[in-house]
């Protein structure tokens, strides 16, 4: 018989442990990369010809490259590293085109160094300008071109005003404005975001709870009243499903999710859901909308949420326990520079609202699929990305630890020492 040829990769990483994160969660002890994509897992060395660069892994970790689902990276460029829940920090204008491009690619060395391979923008657009305009699509498309991105990334663009006001006029005007050609790997424009309400501390999230001053909030939609905002948020929905486009929601309070639930659908998503209720839950695992969160914040923002609408009301905010318990598609993201984009420091704190302690190698196991498959599969990219098969996209991390065998709390502990976009090295400590 004539031997089999095995393809020689261009990476081999071996002598580790390998979390696949496929369906079955298989562990292997090594992982093989040609041409960008995983060559084979498991026993590797077969894969390893004269050119091959070969990593030991000396025992330590390799995940799949985490997927911050919410990350504003060009304000997080901006900021660096200050984030905005913490010291005073004056922040500095970007207007031009050399400090939107300085403040992307600072924030692909920080995304780098933090294991983090995809993330989604969410806000550019013609409705704002600074870290958020529609220059700044059009900076992404020229990085991709000279190939400089460090990580994937999808945008949501945005028709009106971050924290702010939009109408369905300004909508419908945007939906038309064009969007850069580029490799939907690397640079995907996939869908819009929509503020709905604020948030509870700044009393501008919609809510049935009553403010200390007697309001309730309101939606963040041009209209005369409750009944018109509502009318025009459905407008834009709808404008963006007959685009064919995913809708991302900015919606904290429990009436600005119902009046978007009411018109959204499976692929799309609400982002924070701070005072999400058990029904608004039920109701999302039925209907295929997702949610994204950030732990990290829900431990910062909880005390101010308590006064702005009392303990009661607090104590049931970031119901994260009975998110995990339903159906519904959750994914964690950090929302930096809000705060920190270390997803470890939001896993800690997602063990700290679950009241964890020691070890949970299960629950662990759940969380990072959030911050990874569930997280490709929100940006409609898990058939080729978020694990690590032959076939999919070679992006995955390196750590010093296995973060299955430590507690939660500990995680931010834990060294990212190399990570990898599509097979090539893009940090490594």
């Amino acid at each position: 018989m004539t031997p089999q040829r095995i393809r020689p990769a261009d990476l081999v990483v071996h002598r580790g442990t390998v979390h696949t994160f496929d369906a079955a969660g298989t562990v292997a002890d090594g992982l093989a990369v040609r041409d960008g994509r995983v060559l084979a897992v498991g026993d590797v060395t077969g894969h390893i010809g004269p050119a091959t660069a070969v990593l030991d892994l000396a025992g330590r970790t390799v995940l799949p490259g985490i997927n911050d689902a919410h990350l504003h990276a060009t304000w997080l460029g901006a900021r660096w590293p200050h984030p905005l829940l913490g010291a005073p920090h004056e922040e500095k204008p970007v207007t031009t085109g050399a400090e939107r491009r300085a403040a992307i690619l600072r924030a692909g060395e920080v995304c780098a160094s933090l294991g983090i391979t995809s993330y989604t923008e969410p806000g550019l657009g013609p409705g704002e300008t600074g870290c958020f305009s529609a220059e700044v699509l059009g900076e992404y498309a020229a990085l991709h071109r000279e190939g400089r991105l460090r990580a994937r990334v999808t945008v949501l663009r945005l028709f009106g005003l971050l924290d702010g006001v939009s109408s369905a006029e300004d909508f419908l005007r945007g939906l038309e404005t064009p969007v850069p050609d580029a490799d939907p790997e690397w640079l995907a424009v996939t869908g819009v975001k929509i503020f709905a309400d604020g948030i509870p501390p700044m009393r501008t999230a919609w809510t049935h709870h009553c403010y200390a001053d007697g309001s309730h909030g309101a939606l963040l939609v041009d209209g005369p009243d409750d009944d018109a905002r509502a009318a025009n948020l459905a407008s834009m929905i709808a404008a963006a499903h007959r685009a064919g486009l995913v809708v991302g929601v900015h919606a904290t309070g429990e009436r600005s999710i119902e009046a978007a639930l009411a018109h959204l659908r499976a692929g799309d998503h609400l982002v924070h859901g701070d005072l999400v209720t058990p029904a608004q839950l039920r109701r999302m695992a039925s209907t295929g909308v997702g949610l994204t969160t950030q732990p990290a914040i829900a431990t910062a923002m909880r005390p101010m949420v308590a006064t702005a609408l009392g303990n009661e009301v607090a104590a049931k905010a970031w119901p994260l326990r009975s998110i995990l318990g339903s159906r519904v598609r959750l994914t964690l993201s950090s929302d930096a520079p809000v705060v920190t984009p270390d997803w470890r420091v939001h896993l800690a704190a997602a063990g700290e609202l679950l009241g964890l302690r020691g070890v949970t190698p299960d629950l662990t196991a759940r969380l990072l699929r959030c911050y990874t498959t569930e997280a490709a599969a929100q940006d409609g990219s898990a058939s080729w990305k978020g694990s690590l098969v032959p076939g999919m996209a070679a992006d995955f991390c390196v750590l010093a630890d296995d973060p299955h065998d430590i507690a939660l709390a500990d995680l931010p502990s834990v060294a990212v020492e190399l990570t990898v976009t599509g097979g090539r090295i893009v940090h490594e400590a």
